[in-house]
């Protein structure tokens, strides 16, 4: 019996030894691949081995990799090769677009690449020697491959391969992985995995490679479906508004009617700078003073995908979520929106666009017209040098200063106007703008001199060289713009009957670690305090994501208006619940969004993210994971509420996906009946 073992191990161990020896290229192929997918779970959601995306990526890896038995041994390795490329230039993507966005990339997201060219600073800046790393895979195979040839190992092979029967095998292996990772998968894993919002979850539970494949068949399908399904679509959408609830008035009807509006989108401006100071000085004083002179929502949040700064101005003009699949203005421009700008040329009104970059970006020079601006004020509407450059276009202070005649203008020409304008200096990187604030960062902290044992302050500077640091200045710097800007207000003749809508577009996109710094610092040491120290301030997954609210203030010097706009209001509010209060405030309705009037919904208003996360007064939760962080003292949650909401937030997502990718309200009238 004992013999018996001994040979049949003999056996194993020889057939073993026999296949890695002929299988030498085909090997490599598979262990390099394995470690470009672990290292990019690794150095994004930093899940370095989890057995079901291991399994599930391998499974793939041997399933291209086995078509490649079809090629003869000496074309064997242009195949793998080819394959390699792509699997790098996936993990590469990804592994930028995560520092970016904390999210993978879709394949949609190709729509916007012809962005990259104007924000090349920001990712030069994201950049790191993990992201060239994965670039030595297909350089690492290509000198096994060298080695191969030099030692006749093609030739060898040529002779023995029984290319068929490898065929078969090696895809069965990797049908049987396959088959492991699907078998055992949930109900909601499966679930997730067709929506694709929470693109997180699906790679931490089916890896990189079946992400990108899935969300490449997502992309695809959704784009034949929009020939094909119209008909599905079209009973989903009619079953949905048919149930709406009826529009209720409230206090703020109408009160805008015959009152002018201009928004001002600020760039990168989040809420937690309102709350710095540092040596004295506010890091926001502008806007803190703009916050107590008007009406200031103190728990805004935007709703932003891959878009970023054009899913704003669609989310706030529309009430309408971003696409699930790329970015609306780069691929479903040409589609009919029901947007504030439309509504209000109806009433008799000039619209009209503003940024200081060119009218390229974000493809605003098609998007725009769509969305209903008559004009259009871009890089060409104003005069400057190129040191007046910062970042990716005119400084803030300077685009202000000949904003304001360009304005004026239009108030005397036209009897009502509304207008949308840009900031531009608050983009990333934030290095850009910084060295333009004076705002001191420097720390202090006391020490006793061990010479004379007198108490000595000790000043350094550790933050103004961090990322946070960066951003802190480059935003204080934006306030002084907007600071200007106001007193151009204030003095000009004109905007007796204005009412302006400021409002950060997005978070600044820094990561947890980047921020935890600020509320961390050690003055001391200039390394940042652990869980235990007596000074720790404890920075989690909630409190980050929390914090990502923006500014949202409505203002004006129009003295009826202003005992009307004043005050804090802290209902929790999203992006996509603008456009139907400020549509209310005209006494118009849409009935055709996904956010609600504020003012009605009040603190049962939920706000629904782009990737399936919620945010009530009660509650923030988190698709991904399932779990959730409870707001508030006394707050009691059950599984019917998550699961009430968590329909809500589908139906919402699905609604306004299907509006966008259908063009379902090309035959409805605006207006209504």
């Amino acid at each position: 019996m004992k013999k018996k073992i001994n040979k049949t191990l003999k056996t194993i161990r020889k057939s073993i030894v026999e296949y890695i020896i002929t299988n030498r290229l085909f090997i490599s192929y598979v262990i390099l691949a394995i470690i470009g997918t672990t290292f990019v779970r690794y150095f994004t959601i930093g899940d370095f081995f989890s057995f079901k995306p291991f399994i599930t990526d391998l499974g793939i890896i041997l399933l291209v990799g086995g078509f490649g038995y079809f090629v003869k041994p000496k074309n064997q390795f242009k195949y793998y090769f080819i394959w390699l490329i792509i699997f790098t230039t996936i993990e590469v993507i990804n592994s930028i677009y995560y520092k970016f966005y904390a999210d993978f990339a879709s394949v949609g997201y190709l729509s916007t690449v012809s962005q990259a060219e104007t924000v090349t600073g920001s990712i030069y800046e994201k950049l790191s020697v993990l992201d060239i790393m994965y670039i030595l895979i297909p350089i690492i195979f290509y000198v096994i491959h060298k080695k191969l040839l030099s030692s006749s190992y093609y030739y060898f092979i040529d002779k023995i391969e029984k290319g068929k029967k490898m065929v078969v095998t090696t895809i069965l292996i990797g049908v049987l992985c396959l088959g492991y990772s699907f078998g055992t998968a949930t109900g909601t894993d499966y679930s997730r995995l067709a929506k694709q919002w929470d693109r997180k979850y699906v790679v931490e539970r089916f890896g990189i490679l079946m992400f990108q494949t899935n969300d490449t068949v997502q992309v695809v399908r959704t784009k034949l479906s929009s020939l094909f399904g119209v008909e599905e679509a079209e009973a989903i959408f009619n079953e949905y508004f048919d149930n709406l609830e009826e529009h209720e008035d409230n206090e703020y009807t109408g009160i805008l009617k015959g009152k002018n509006i201009i928004f001002v989108h600020m760039e990168g401006m989040q809420t937690y700078l309102m709350d710095l100071e540092f040596n004295g000085s506010e890091v926001t004083p502008n806007l803190n003073k703009l916050a107590s002179e008007g009406m200031f929502f103190s728990n805004f949040y935007p709703q932003v995908s891959t878009g970023t700064s054009s899913d704003t101005e669609f989310t706030l003009l529309t009430g309408l979520m971003p696409a699930a699949s790329g970015a609306v203005f780069t691929s479903y421009y040409d589609r009919e929106y029901f947007t504030i700008p439309k509504y209000l040329q109806e009433l008799g009104y000039y619209t009209f666009s503003m940024h200081g970059n060119q009218n390229t970006m974000w493809s605003r020079d098609r998007a725009h017209p769509s969305l209903g601006y008559e004009g259009m004020y871009f890089e060409e509407s104003f005069t400057y040098e190129q040191e007046d450059v910062i970042n990716l276009g005119i400084n803030d202070r300077l685009f202000f200063k000949q904003a304001i005649p360009i304005v004026e203008n239009i108030e005397n020409t036209y009897e009502n106007y509304m207008g949308y304008i840009i900031t531009l200096s608050n983009h990333s990187p934030f290095k850009a703008a910084a060295p333009y604030s004076n705002l001191d960062l420097t720390s202090h902290y006391t020490k006793v001199n061990p010479d004379t044992l007198e108490e000595e302050v000790i000043s350094v500077d550790y933050l103004s060289d961090t990322a946070v640091g960066e951003y802190i200045k480059s935003a204080n710097y934006a306030d002084m713009a907007l600071g200007d800007f106001i007193n151009y207000i204030n003095e000009s003749d004109a905007f007796d009957d204005t009412v302006f809508v400021f409002f950060g577009d997005h978070d600044a996109k820094l990561n947890r670690s980047e921020i935890n710094y600020l509320y961390n610092l050690n003055p001391e040491t200039g390394e940042t305090y652990e869980e235990g120290d007596p000074e720790y301030i404890e920075y989690d997954y909630y409190d980050h994501e929390l914090n990502k609210k923006t500014p949202l203030i409505i203002w004006t010097k129009n003295k009826e208006l202003k005992e009307v706009f004043k005050g804090e209001i802290t209902y929790y509010t999203g992006m996509y619940n603008i456009a139907p209060t400020i549509l209310n405030m005209y006494g118009l309705y849409n009935k055709y969004t996904v956010g609600e009037d504020i003012f009605n919904a009040k603190e049962d208003n939920l706000i629904v993210f782009p990737n399936g996360n919620m945010l009530t007064e009660k509650i923030y939760y988190n698709n991904s994971t399932g779990e959730y962080r409870v707001l508030g003292e006394n707050t009691v949650i059950d599984e019917e509420y998550i699961s009430n909401l968590s329909l809500i937030t589908e139906q919402r997502l699905n609604i306004s996906n299907l509006i966008i990718v259908y063009d379902l309200l090309d035959n409805i009238s605006m207006m209504g009946d």
